[in-house]
């Protein structure tokens, strides 16, 4: 294999059952396994389960050609990695971020192979404050900072689940790929699965 999308909940014990949250009638998993099968690019889709979300994933996923680990995101690796080709890529994907482009999926294929590790980001949108014991004491520069995103590519052999992407390279992120959390993202996110693929949504 070439290319393996490893999807995980592992960003905090509720993300687990945040990604069975349904979504115009599937499951937010559902939608993000779809997604990733949905880049031809991709050879293998492979889901961490929590093993109390075990039976429920493979609920949510039943009929999609993709293989449920359960266990940590480190088992669910070692399970396909004696499947790699020494030059794979290995993109790890939020569960929660279901409605990314494929093409900014294929922007981070492509930029591992030339750039090593690699993250999608969007610039920041949001004026940012420093404080000190509740007062604003300073601004800092958003035209420096950015908010990552998944997937986060890596080549194999600097493959790390406990790796931070700090000093990864960058492509274009996509609103779309926000992490759905809140009621206000499902409002956006049932926005997102209802419009027809071709059409821009955020």
């Amino acid at each position: 294999m070439n290319v393996v999308a490893i999807v995980t909940v592992a960003h905090h014990a509720s993300d687990g059952e945040l990604a069975l949250t349904p979504v115009h009638g599937e499951a937010l998993l559902t939608h993000t396994v779809r997604g990733l099968l949905g880049v031809p690019e991709i050879d293998l889709v492979l889901v961490a389960a929590p093993q109390r979300c075990a039976s429920s994933f493979s609920a949510a996923l039943g009929g999609l050609p993709c293989r449920v680990v359960p266990g940590s995101l480190r088992e669910a690796f070692a399970a396909v990695e004696p499947e790699l080709a020494r030059d794979s890529v290995v993109l790890l994907h939020d569960a929660l971020r279901a409605f990314i482009p494929a093409q900014t999926v294929r922007d981070v294929i492509e930029a591992v192979r030339s750039s090593g590790v690699v993250v999608p980001v969007l610039p920041m949108a949001d004026t940012v404050k420093v404080t000190e014991a509740s007062f604003i004491v300073g601004t800092e520069d958003r035209s420096r900072l950015r908010t990552l995103q998944t997937p986060v590519g890596y080549p194999r052999a600097e493959f790390r689940p406990e790796l931070s992407p700090a000093g990864a390279a960058t492509v274009p992120g996509h609103p779309d790929a926000m992490r759905v959390t809140t009621e206000f993202e499902l409002t956006l996110a049932e926005a997102i699965a209802a419009a027809p693929k071709d059409e821009e949504t955020l």
